[in-house]
């Protein structure tokens, strides 16, 4: 009995590399989606697609990157989501809380292409 519990064990490490493997490669692309999204968003009008691209990948981002190894990139999408939310719950959000925003998802996006594994630059909630 303990054989076949070592051969699903063994099977299911295994498929949770090749996933690991998938969400790696598939990284580049989702953070390039998030580039142009964020290079399509315009501030003066805070609604329609390019907001909600931006909601959607972070949100996939915060919830599965630690799932796959990458918590501290899961961290800083799931803070730049929280504060994207409470920007759509405004009437009127100032163009420089916008600018500071963007220029928030312009640094993720650039760090997360370089090493997403490593520690944020200048994150004091990682021990």
């Amino acid at each position: 009995m303990q054989d076949g519990a070592d051969g699903a064990d063994a099977q299911f490490f295994a498929r949770l590399a090749q996933l690991n493997d998938k969400f790696a490669a598939s990284l580049p692309h989702t953070l390039a989606r998030l580039a142009a999204a964020r290079h399509a968003f315009d501030p003066a009008c805070p609604h329609g697609a390019p907001l909600d691209e931006m909601q959607a990948l972070l949100h996939t981002l915060a919830g599965s990157s630690a799932t796959f190894g990458f918590r501290a990139l899961g961290q800083q999408a799931r803070l730049l989501e929280q504060r994207l939310r409470v920007f759509t719950t405004f009437d009127a959000v100032a163009a420089g809380d916008w600018d500071d925003w963007l220029g928030a998802v312009d640094a993720f996006v650039a760090w997360g292409l370089h090493d997403p594994k490593s520690a944020y630059p200048n994150d004091e909630t990682v021990v």
